[in-house]
């Protein structure tokens, strides 16, 4: 039987049933004699310590401790982006491949320690680029990164800008979504396995803010906050599209940012997504259309702020 690479408290709690908490849920799982305590607690006629939050107590089963020692646990996940393939400076560096479910991930994945955090690496398109947004394996990716014990995960990708202030060179740290993929697999359930999960707000504020701090000593200008409009591709956008999706009050614009986020979302990690601006879209008059030796010159000059943020980051 397999469970998709959520959380242990979603894993106890596919249907949603939020008078529960995961050390209620759990304990009721390894002693059915907590039950009626815990049905006391929901109706507010047991207030115990140890009812109410077990983990916390020093008298508690050796279980609620090991709990809240693995919550404790830190370990950052990075997915790069266009011109992001690698990460300088990890101490014992090594490529692993994972094994999962849903196919291979875009490529290996590199594990080690940065300033004493672990962490792992992945490149979303591969090194080389080699896979298309569409291609991309979104649900392997990131069933991979959970199953290597990453607790925060930042995603990095390349956008074109939607508005005038968003100039290429610049930084946003997002903090919303509108998804306009078609052709990608954007959950882990499904096929009898029901589970509905809040995507309200997508993103860490506390990972968000981390990044935007990073980022800080590049010089890089930095707009904390944006919405990205994820398109299919590979094309680009058409300009009536591109004036659509201003007049929504989009920010930037680009193709792999979902289901990227809603998957993260479902495997409980926290995330944050950073977008490097390479263009303008096709919007701009005085910019014209898309040039792709415009974006790889961006792209280079991107990559390196991206590299320092995430170095930055420990």
């Amino acid at each position: 039987l397999y469970f998709p690479p959520v959380g242990v408290g979603f894993l106890f709690q596919l249907i949603h049933c939020p008078s529960l908490t995961l050390a209620a849920t759990v304990g009721s799982m390894l002693d059915p004699d907590k039950t009626a305590r815990n049905t006391r607690r929901r109706q507010g006629k047991d207030h115990s310590p140890m009812t109410a939050a077990p983990w916390r107590n020093p008298r508690a089963p050796l279980v609620w401790r090991k709990i809240q020692e693995v919550r404790m646990q830190r370990k950052i996940g990075v997915i790069g982006g266009s011109g992001v393939y690698q990460i300088e400076g990890l101490q014992d560096a090594a490529w692993t491949a994972v094994e999962t479910p849903w196919g291979a991930t875009s490529d290996e994945i590199l594990t080690g320690t940065l300033g004493g955090v672990p962490m792992c690496f992945l490149p979303r398109h591969g090194r080389g680029h080699v896979h298309l947004p569409t291609e991309v394996p979104f649900r392997a990716n990131i069933d991979a990164l959970k199953r290597l014990g990453c607790t925060d995960l930042i995603a990095v990708s390349a956008v074109g800008s939607l508005r005038e202030d968003f100039a290429p060179g610049d930084m946003v740290v997002l903090d919303q979504f509108i998804d306009r993929t078609c052709a990608r697999p954007a959950s882990f359930f499904g096929e009898g396995c029901v589970a509905h999960v809040s995507l309200a707000d997508p993103v860490c504020a506390a990972l968000s803010e981390a990044c935007a701090r990073a980022l800080q000593p590049t010089g890089a200008t930095v707009h904390r906050g944006g919405t990205y409009l994820a398109i299919e591709g590979p094309q680009f956008s058409t300009r009536a599209e591109s004036n659509l999706y201003r007049s929504w009050g989009c920010d930037v614009i680009g193709m792999t940012a979902m289901p990227e986020a809603r998957l993260a979302r479902e495997a409980e990690l926290c995330y944050a997504s950073v977008a490097m601006v390479t263009d303008y879209d096709c919007w701009h008059e005085g910019h014209g259309a898309v040039d792709v030796a415009q974006v790889i010159a961006v792209l280079t000059r991107n990559a390196g702020t991206a590299k320092a943020m995430i170095a930055g980051l420990p």
